[in-house]
């Protein structure tokens, strides 16, 4: 077997509707989070999509997930929501948040929608792009669904890797999309990298003298470092009171460690943030003056070693349209553990 193998999209999509669908899940339902896990694949998030299908099952299978939730509001304002997910799917959780945030948002100009009693939804620029399609700009923070760092200083685990997202639409370029955790890689990277067999970059990770750790095989004897030392740190415990206290989810010493716990409701808190641009500017302006300001950092002279300015976003965008034309890339470790997944549920494996 080779390192890597391309595997259409569309045959993992089928390949995990199969087998949330085999563990009790509603078809219509394993059909929009096996979407949304392929579509975390396409646009490159290798640690949050068809990766994540054996961590879901083992979940499902333990009772750690909800396959019959009440998908609810809490409460309700004209431009505010709280949905309570009754312990689903994080990605159904999150595309209800969002479909409310966005038809809010059309009346309002601007809405902001939590969520509690959730899940892990797979990486944060999902949720964050789904207004782009309705003229609006997204924003989206979630509760990560483990601690890996401590307070800034300190030694303890009360912080995840508590990221961020926002999507600009423009005009005639790509959105900008920026999906950053609060700290300097996020724990999905850390698993890639133990399954495939890779060191991390120092810079990652320390251990508990302070010592860098590269071997993710290792990870729990060290913590994740936020980025930009103490102010990383501000970001994740602002975020984390965000989506996680303001929602009534978990934060803090209350968060469950997925990774560990495959039975214990999470209580994952999330938030989207819908901003009609029509709200504040005129569309076409306002998409024009986005592409004006792409250019202009284009056009930016580069430091040596540098071949160009970058938009966040333009990677994951060229990493869409490689893939879409040539299929997801599957490393062997992966391969082997989806090949063992389907036989256990007596699915096809993806080829």
């Amino acid at each position: 077997m080779t390192d890597t193998r391309l595997i259409p999209a569309g045959r993992l999509e089928s390949f995990t509707q199969a087998c949330l669908v085999a563990v009790g899940m509603p078809a219509d339902d394993a059909a929009i989070v096996a979407g949304l896990m392929a579509e975390a694949d396409v646009n490159g998030s290798d640690g949050h999509g068809i990766f994540r299908l054996p961590q879901y099952i083992k979940r499902i299978q333990s009772g750690g997930i909800n396959l019959h939730p009440n998908i609810s509001l809490h409460r309700e304002t004209a431009a505010t929501a709280l949905v309570d997910g009754d312990n689903a799917m994080g990605h159904l959780v999150m595309r209800r948040a969002v479909q409310v945030a966005i038809d809010k948002a059309r009346t309002a100009g601007v809405a902001w929608v939590g969520a509690r009693n959730s899940n892990h939804a797979g990486p944060a620029a999902l949720y964050a792009k789904m207004p782009l399609a309705h003229d609006m700009i997204g924003l989206y923070i979630a509760v990560g669904n483990a601690n890996h760092l401590p307070p800034w200083g300190g030694t303890e685990m009360l912080l995840s890797t508590n990221p961020i997202a926002v999507a600009i639409p423009a005009d005639q370029e790509p959105p900008i999309v920026l999906d950053m955790a609060t700290t300097v890689a996020a724990y999905g990277k850390v698993k890639t990298a133990a399954q495939r067999g890779e060191t991390m970059p120092e810079g990652w990770m320390i251990d508990r003298e302070g010592r860098p750790l590269t071997d993710p095989k290792r990870a729990e004897e060290g913590f994740l470092l936020p980025i930009g030392g103490a102010k990383g740190y501000g970001l994740a415990l602002v975020f984390g009171l965000l989506a996680g206290t303001l929602n009534g989810a978990a934060f803090g010493k209350d968060v469950i460690d997925f990774n560990a716990d495959s039975v214990t409701p999470t209580n994952t808190g999330q938030l989207i943030v819908a901003i009609s641009i029509s709200a504040f500017a005129e569309l076409g302006v306002f998409k024009r003056s986005v592409d004006a300001a792409i250019a202009a950092m284009h056009a930016s002279p580069t430091l040596p070693g540098f071949d160009g300015v970058r938009m966040p976003g333009e990677g994951s965008y060229a990493v869409r349209l490689k893939r879409e034309a040539e299929g997801i890339p599957v490393h062997a470790g992966l391969d082997a553990a989806l090949a063992k997944l389907g036989q256990a549920l007596g699915v096809e494996p993806p080829s």
